[in-house]
């Protein structure tokens, strides 16, 4: 499974912008798919999973309330919607596949490239 993640960019304190997704395995629809950020000088740290049915979503409490995982699988997409952006969510941004809805970045098989948010005024 190959994983692509665009969408990043510069955004305001305060601000909102959404990231995507996408693989190239028409079997994605069976997949965990997680987000994970790096920030410099920072290990890679989990923000959100998605269950392969939609019907359950994990979140870092450094976010929830403020982002949204979602997936439309017809499109082999999933979605990172971030609201209430801080400066402190500046980082590069990953997704991943796998088969265990977990905190753990060990346990997902597949990565993509990430791609960069940053969070200034």
């Amino acid at each position: 499974v190959q994983l692509q993640a665009f969408g990043g960019g510069s955004v305001q304190p305060g601000g909102s912008t959404t990231l995507s997704c996408t693989a190239s395995s028409n079997s994605f629809f069976s997949y965990i798919v997680g987000w994970f950020r790096q920030a410099p000088g920072q290990e890679r740290g989990f923000v959100g999973a998605i269950r392969s049915s939609g019907d359950r979503v994990l979140y870092a409490p450094s976010v929830k309330g403020r982002f949204i995982v979602s997936r439309d699988d017809a499109k082999n997409t999933v979605y990172l919607q971030m609201n209430s952006l801080k400066p402190e969510d500046t980082a590069i941004y990953y997704c991943a596949a796998g088969n265990m809805v977990t905190r753990d970045l060990n346990a997902y098989d597949y990565w993509g490239h990430g791609t960069q948010v940053t969070v200034s005024s």
